[in-house]
C-alpha cells in the first residue's frame, strides 16, 4: 500500500452548490482523538449527536448531525467522522477548514482527500472489490432508471459473485491439470475420472454466458452514439425533437439553419442513446459560408465517430436531380452497413418509401410520430439489446473485454486437451491466464495504474 493510503483525509462530501444538507467526511486510523477536539466531547459509535459545530473562537459555525463509525465497521475500514450540517457552500467550506485547523495539532497529516479517495480506501481495506467500487460511480453517473437499477445489482454484488463463482470453477480444473502434471507417473489419469473436458466446456459456457450480461450491461452504461445526417431540410431537428420530445433543435424551411450538432440524451427501454443532430450535408462549393462549411465538416467527424448512422432521405424531393445527386454524394462516403440505418421522412405526404433489398431502413413521419415506435426498435436491434433490465448487472468496456480474454483462453485450452498429444502444460498454462483475466475484474489482478486511472474518475467525497 502507498504511503498516502495512511494519511487521514477530509472532503465536502456533497455535490457544490446549495442544498439542505451538506457533509464532510474524515476517513483516517485512530481519529478518535481529532473528533473530541473537534467537537468539544467523544461520540457513541454510530450513533447520531446533534451539537454545535463551533469555530476556533468557540462560536457555533453551525448545528448539525455528528456520526462517528470506528474502523472497521466504517465504509472506508478505518475510523470514520461525518458532520451533517446545512448544505450551504461557505458553511461546508468553513467546517472544512475548522477540521484542517484542529488536525494541524492533533492530526497534522491530515490533508484533503483527492477524487475518488474514500472508495479507494474501501476497495484496499476489502469493503468492496474492484467491480463494486466502480459500481459507485456508475450509480451516481447512471442516466437512466434501468441503469441505476443495474449499477445497483453490481453494486450489492451480483456481478462480482458471479465472477467469483467463474473463478472457483477455474480453481478446481487447474487443480486437475496441475495434479496431472505432478504425478504423471499414476495410472489414474485424473483428467478423464474427473471429467476435464466436459468442466472445461460448461465453463466456457458460463463465461460466455456472464460475457453476454456484461455486454449488456456496458450498453445500460455507455449508451450509443446515434447520427443524423443527410442533406438540409430533410427533417434531422424534427426527428431528434420527435424523438426526444421536446423542442430542441430550430426547425424552419430555411436550408443550413443546424449549422453546429445539437445533442441529447434519451433512452429507449432504459438503452440511453446519444442522439446528435448536425449540419445538412452538401459539396463544399454549395455551402454557402465558411460557417456551414466548418459545420458540415464536423458532421463528418461526427459521423465517423457514431455507433449508428441515420441516413434521412425526403420522400417529397425523391426524383428530383440535384437532390439525387447530392444523395450519391453522401451515400459514397457513409460507413458500411452495419452501421447505418435508411430512414425515409415525411411519410405523411402520402409517398411511398423506395426500399432497397438488404438495407436496413424504416419510413417515418417526424411531423405525425407514425413510424418512430419502429426506429426505436430498430436502434434497440442495431445496439445489440435484448436483456430484461431486472437481471442485467452494470458492467464497464474493461470488464467485457477482461472477460473476453478469458473466453479466448478457454478456447485454447479446450484445444490443447483434445489434440493428440494433450499438451498439459500449455492447457495449464491457458488455464491460469483466463483465470487472472477474470481476477482482473474484481481486483485480484490489478495494476496500480490501473486503480489510479478508474478512482481518479471518481466525484471528490467519494
Amino acid at each position: 500500500m502507498l504511503s498516502r493510503h495512511h494519511d487521514p483525509i477530509v472532503a465536502i462530501a456533497t455535490a457544490p452548490g446549495r442544498g439542505a444538507v451538506g457533509i464532510v467526511r474524515i476517513s483516517g486510523r485512530q481519529i478518535e482523538p481529532l473528533v473530541k477536539d473537534l467537537l468539544g466531547q467523544p461520540l457513541k459509535p454510530r450513533h447520531a449527536s446533534y451539537l454545535p459545530f463551533k469555530d476556533g473562537q468557540g462560536q457555533p459555525i453551525d448545528h448539525g448531525l455528528a456520526l462517528y463509525f470506528p474502523a472497521p465497521h466504517s465504509y472506508t475500514g478505518e475510523d470514520v467522522l461525518e458532520l451533517q450540517a446545512h448544505g450551504g457552500p461557505v458553511v461546508l467550506q468553513l467546517l472544512l477548514a475548522r477540521c484542517l485547523e484542529v488536525a494541524r495539532e492533533r492530526l497534522p497529516s491530515l490533508r484533503l482527500a483527492e477524487p475518488g479517495e474514500f472508495t479507494e480506501r474501501a476497495f484496499l481495506n476489502d469493503k468492496l472489490d474492484l467491480a463494486q467500487a466502480e459500481a459507485v460511480a456508475d450509480l451516481i453517473d447512471a442516466s437512466t432508471e434501468a441503469a441505476a437499477r443495474s449499477a445497483s445489482r453490481s453494486l450489492s454484488g451480483l456481478f462480482s459473485q458471479q465472477v467469483h463463482d467463474l473463478r472457483e470453477q477455474m480453481i478446481r480444473l487447474r487443480m486437475l491439470v496441475e495434479a496431472t502434471l505432478d504425478f504423471p507417473e499414476e495410472e489414474i489419469d485424473f483428467l478423464e475420472k474427473a471429467d476435464a473436458r466436459g468442466q472445461l466446456r460448461r465453463l466456457a459456457e458460463a463465461v460466455a454466458a456472464v460475457l453476454e450480461r456484461a455486454r449488456q450491461g456496458a450498453l445500460l452504461r455507455e449508451g450509443i452514439k446515434v447520427v443524423l445526417a443527410g442533406q438540409p431540410n430533410v427533417g434531422k431537428s424534427s426527428l431528434l425533437n420527435a424523438l426526444a420530445g421536446a423542442e430542441l433543435a430550430i426547425v424552419t424551411p430555411i436550408p443550413g439553419t443546424t449549422r453546429d450538432k445539437v445533442s441529447e440524451t434519451i433512452q429507449i427501454a432504459g438503452v440511453p442513446l446519444h442522439v446528435i443532430d448536425t449540419a445538412g450535408l452538401r459539396s463544399d462549393d454549395a455551402a454557402t459560408d465558411e460557417v456551414e462549411r466548418i459545420g458540415i465538416a464536423r458532421t463528418w467527424a461526427e459521423i465517423a465517430g457514431a455507433d449508428a448512422v441515420l441516413f434521412l432521405h425526403d420522400l417529397t424531393r425523391l426524383g428530383q436531380p440535384d437532390y439525387d445527386a447530392g444523395e450519391a454524394e453522401i451515400a459514397a462516403r457513409l460507413p458500411a452497413a452495419a452501421r447505418l440505418v435508411h430512414v425515409y421522412n415525411k411519410l405523411d405526404a402520402g409517398i411511398a418509401a423506395p426500399l432497397q433489398p438488404g438495407e436496413r431502413h424504416v419510413a417515418l413521419s417526424a411531423k405525425t410520430g407514425n413510424g418512430l415506435d419502429d426506429l426505436r426498435a430498430l436502434l434497440l436491434e442495431l445496439a445489440g439489446w435484448h436483456a430484461q433490465p431486472e437481471g442485467v448487472f452494470i458492467a464497464r468496456e474493461r470488464h467485457v473485454q477482461a472477460l473476453k480474454r478469458a473466453a479466448t483462453h478457454l478456447e485454447l485450452a479446450a484445444a490443447h486437451a483434445a489434440s493428440a498429444d494433450q499438451a498439459l502444460d500449455l492447457l495449464a498454462e491457458e488455464l491460469r491466464l483466463a483465470h487472472n483475466a477474470l481476477g482482473e475484474i474484481t481486483g485480484q489482478f490489478s495494476a496500480d495504474d490501473l486503480l489510479g486511472e478508474i478512482f481518479s474518475r471518481f466525484c471528490i467525497g467519494k
